[in-house]
């Protein structure tokens, strides 16, 4: 399902317009995106949580080559399912 897929579902089972769903979309992805950033932790119960985390810095290979090289230290976004999502699924 792309983004696109997503408003348009959004819009039928909200009854709202496409751009109004679309604007929802975006402001929600918006303010995933600008807390993640802050590293603040978003829960929505029973669908799951968005954190960041640190991930060190290590060594790895080039695939071609097979020499050495360092990756450097980075922060990652994180998605943990929760307890209904997961039920839903199975």
């Amino acid at each position: 399902m792309t983004k696109s897929d997503l408003s348009k579902a959004m819009a039928k089972k909200a009854g709202l317009s496409q751009s109004a769903a679309e604007k929802a979309l975006k402001a929600f992805l918006g303010s995933v995106t600008a807390a993640l950033k802050k590293k603040e932790r978003v829960t929505l119960v029973g669908f799951g949580s968005f954190a960041v985390l640190r991930r060190a810095a290590r060594k790895g290979r080039n695939p071609q080559t097979g020499k050495e090289i360092n990756i450097k230290a980075a922060n990652v976004p994180k998605f943990r399912a929760g307890a209904a999502l997961k039920s839903a699924v199975k």
